[in-house]
């Protein structure tokens, strides 16, 4: 379990990101068309997972512009937005946003994703939300860096997560 805060508060997750050197698990997201998405479908490229508890907020919605810009001058890289908000709200954000480099996926049906990577917040007011991580992973589907980020409000190292590609 990560112990990690919002607003200063501590919270705790469901378990600890995967390990550096560890093959990311399979998994069943959802698209925006509501189709779903594995592993499989992102065979052989790079990806950066973007993980945080909800588009609507501020710093989430910083967190997919920031990785938009940058995802239209990676190559063999995808760049997959994850939270459990509803397809339709992802849709929504990215349509009126402008935003067209990332792919944003939901685990809204289960939230298997986070809770198979230790992602789920199990208390406090976004008890069954995602956290705020990042996780790099190569070609071959290893993990090559993570950041559970401490402080909900706040945003992620962009540049020590894009420094591993």
């Amino acid at each position: 379990m990560a112990s990690i805060t919002l607003g200063g508060n501590p919270i705790n997750t469901s378990g600890e990101l995967p390990k550096v050197g560890t093959k990311l698990s399979d998994f069943k997201l959802v698209n925006s068309d509501l189709s779903i998405a594995t592993m499989n479908d992102f065979t052989g490229k790079r990806l950066i997972l973007n993980i945080f508890p909800s588009i609507d907020t501020g710093t989430c919605a910083t967190s997919v512009r920031k990785f938009n810009e940058t995802a239209a001058n990676l190559e063999n890289t995808a760049v997959l937005c994850i939270s459990r908000d509803l397809p339709f709200a992802q849709k929504r954000f990215c349509g009126a946003e402008g935003i067209e480099n990332v792919i944003n996926l939901s685990d809204f049906q289960e939230g298997s994703f986070g809770k198979a990577n230790g992602l789920e917040i199990t208390d406090g007011p976004l008890t069954g939300l995602h956290s705020r991580a990042i996780i790099i992973v190569d070609e071959n589907g290893v993990i090559t860096h993570t950041e559970q980020v401490a402080e909900i409000a706040n945003e992620p190292n962009y540049e020590a997560a894009l420094a591993v590609l």
